[in-house]
């Protein structure tokens, strides 16, 4: 028997029988039904009180958006993914643009683009799993499609979200996507670009990640 069945064990001892988990009251969880507009307005404030910048964009305008950022920024690199649909609308909408920097596939095992990588890419845009309005963060889910270091990475991380799946609180988000039917190792909560305030106890951004975080919201 293992030390974890030995533990498991004792415990059902003492329960004399099988164990099972409390009986939680979430409903001081509960929250107004607020419409998806509210909750882009919520969103928007909170995200934006730490230096997070929210543009709100449509399914037909949002590459042409992304241009006028990445532009303002002078990023002439751009880390996207292979299979994501992000990906391929950037990859297509190339072919017959030039407002657009260059884009870098993230089709490689880290080991052997490191440098490049840490180096060369001046932006990175992921998709996003959705949003919570009232703490103003963005959920990830990394893939092998789209890993950790797309969002850790570059200096600047693009996210794009819908508003449809923007959700009040985490526990909404939760329950709406049914996570208790399983969740990636690695899901991310983002609310704002890097910072941290162990240099002196001074606030400083993009320390060890990205310097902006940038969320297309697509309505």
């Amino acid at each position: 028997m293992s030390s974890r069945d030995a533990i498991l064990q004792r415990l059902r001892n003492r329960t004399g029988g099988e164990l099972t988990a409390p009986e939680c009251d979430f409903s001081v969880l509960d929250r107004p039904d607020w419409s998806t507009a509210e909750r882009l307005d919520m969103f928007e404030r909170t995200i934006e009180s730490v230096h997070g910048e929210v543009h709100r964009t449509t399914e037909s305008g949002w590459i042409d958006r992304l241009a006028e950022i990445l532009q303002s920024r002078g990023a002439e690199t751009l880390l996207i993914a292979k299979e994501h649909e992000i990906g391929q609308a950037l990859r297509s909408a190339t072919k017959n643009r030039e407002d657009l920097p260059q884009l870098l596939v993230y089709d490689e095992p880290i080991e052997s683009w490191q440098e490049a990588l840490f180096n060369e890419v001046d932006a990175g845009i992921t998709s996003t799993r959705g949003g919570i309005a009232e703490t103003g963060s963005l959920i990830l889910w990394p893939t092998a499609d789209e890993p950790r270091l797309m969002s850790l990475v570059p200096p600047i991380h693009i996210a794009v979200l819908k508003a449809s799946e923007l959700y009040t609180t985490f526990h909404d988000a939760m329950q709406s996507q049914n996570w208790a039917a399983g969740m990636p190792t690695n899901a991310l909560l983002v609310s704002g670009p890097s910072k941290t305030a162990d240099i002196e106890q001074t606030l400083a951004y993009g320390v060890h990640g990205p310097k902006e975080l940038i969320v297309l919201v697509i309505e």
